[in-house]
């Protein structure tokens, strides 16, 4: 980090303070963050989260530079409702072959969207699939150290025998007893205590181990890949809110035990929860939105919506703050870029982005300030090309130039005079052919009171 760059600040869920973020090892800053279960396509909170973690893994690269920087973000592949969906949709297939064909086509769709959305790729993408040797050789050395047991066919993570269990999410054991999702079961020496292997029946998918034919449980994955490919202790482990508890609490129970060591990452982080026009999203209640649904179809306000706007849209309101996403916001945000497009005409991104532009997003990702100060700059005709720098480095895509087909202003002129002439069929018909080509009109009347039209490029 160059003495220019603003000291960057991060907000840490296990200490519960903001404070200055100091690397490992500069040369070598490791990230991980939790990817998709690709049981069905991702809807749009986990496109939050797909962008918060791109953000940082934006910030992180600008300050420490592109080769230093290793970003881990899994797919997990196995899991029960990845079987439930395979037996669903291909009843006739082997389960194997079933599971593969989900997977396949739900981790590709992800990796469509989110790359619409802005993201960069990930470093790396392991498959949960690809790793079980890694999560096998974890269980062995937990077994060994007396952190887990086998009963009743599988073999558990005893929670009890880690003093410091419960503190990123702040419950102690007996909260964790009395909580939502914790499984109650006979065969468990504490009812806390959490599946790291289960047996698989023949028409289960499985892989042999000492314990006897079966698959991993849910938290085990994300320890060992992490542990595969940035090592026992990184520097940064972001996912939602939501994976505070068990997910996230388990997995530091598992690696902590497994190495031995004083944390399994320095810093996490942690995006909060997505609203859907002020309700909870669920199915139930019709306001299930995958990214799919919103970038490709009419179901969310009757309009599809760019990447670049559900980016934006979502960057508007802090990381760690709650989001209301509603068509109001979408509106907002496409009214936002489209005032920073006709303000920088065919400006280009400076070079080099100032440090001072940088240092609401080196504030804990203050997004809503990084955001009012690219407002700020490409309204500035001098400073556009700083203003385009900053949201360049956020993934914001503000287009210039844009081509428009040359018919078009002889089209509106067209439908003018078709309303002139009354014939209202026709007008319609070239408002619909100019809509399909993002233009957009406004009728008006000019100075002498004659019917005019304006047009602009929307997107």
């Amino acid at each position: 980090m160059t003495t220019a760059t603003p000291q960057l600040s991060l907000y840490n869920t296990l200490t519960r303070t903001k404070a200055p973020f100091v690397p490992m090892d500069e040369k070598n800053v490791r990230l991980y963050a939790c990817g998709p279960t690709v049981y069905d396509f991702a809807h749009i909170g986990n496109g939050r989260a797909a962008i918060v973690f791109d953000l940082l893994f934006r910030v992180l690269r600008h300050v420490y530079g592109p080769d230093h920087v290793t970003y881990v973000r899994n797919i997990t592949d196995v899991d029960d409702k990845i079987n439930a969906r395979a037996l669903r949709d291909h009843p006739d297939l082997p389960l194997n072959e079933a599971i593969r064909r989900v997977t396949e086509t739900t981790a590709a769709q992800y990796q469509k969207d989110v790359a619409a959305l802005g993201c960069l790729e990930p470093t790396m993408q392991p498959r949960a699939t690809e790793n079980i040797a890694e999560m096998q050789a974890m269980i062995q050395r937990l077994l060994d150290k007396g952190h887990a047991y086998q009963a009743g066919g599988e073999v558990l993570f005893a929670v009890d025998s880690m003093p410091e269990y419960g503190r990123l999410s702040g419950r102690n054991l007996e909260d964790n007893l009395a909580g939502a999702r914790v499984a109650v079961d006979t065969h468990k020496r504490n009812p806390a205590d959490f599946v790291l292997w289960k047996l698989s029946s023949a028409e289960e998918p499985g892989w042999d181990s000492p314990w006897g034919r079966g698959r991993p449980g849910w938290h085990i994955e994300c320890s060992a890949m992490s542990e595969r490919y940035l090592g026992e202790t990184f520097d940064i482990h972001g996912g939602g809110l939501d994976l505070i508890f068990p997910h996230h609490e388990n997995e530091i129970a598992q690696s902590r035990c497994a190495h031995g060591s004083h944390a399994m990452a320095n810093v996490w982080m942690h995006n909060g929860f997505l609203q859907v026009e002020g309700q909870k999203m669920s199915k139930s209640l019709g306001n299930f939105f995958t990214i799919h649904d919103l970038l490709e179809t009419e179901a969310f306000g009757g309009r599809a919506w760019p990447g670049e706007v559900l980016r934006l849209a979502m960057l508007m309101t802090h990381y760690r703050e709650p989001i209301d996403f509603s068509q109001r916001r979408l509106e907002e945000a496409v009214n936002l870029l489209e005032k920073w497009e006709r303000a920088v005409g065919d400006a280009e991104p400076s070079v080099h982005l100032p440090a001072e532009y940088f240092d609401r997003l080196a504030d804990d990702l203050d997004t809503p300030a990084a955001i009012a100060r690219i407002h700020a700059l490409v309204m500035d005709e001098g400073k556009a090309a700083e203003g385009l720098a900053l949201a360049d480095l956020m993934g914001l895509r503000i287009k210039r130039d844009v081509e428009v087909d040359t018919a078009v202003p002889s089209l509106v002129a067209a439908r003018l005079a078709a309303l002139n002439a009354k014939d209202f069929a026709e007008a319609d018909r070239i408002r619909a052919e100019l809509a399909e080509q993002g233009i957009a009109l406004m009728d008006y009347k000019d100075e002498a009171g004659q019917r005019a039209t304006k047009w602009e490029v929307k997107r």
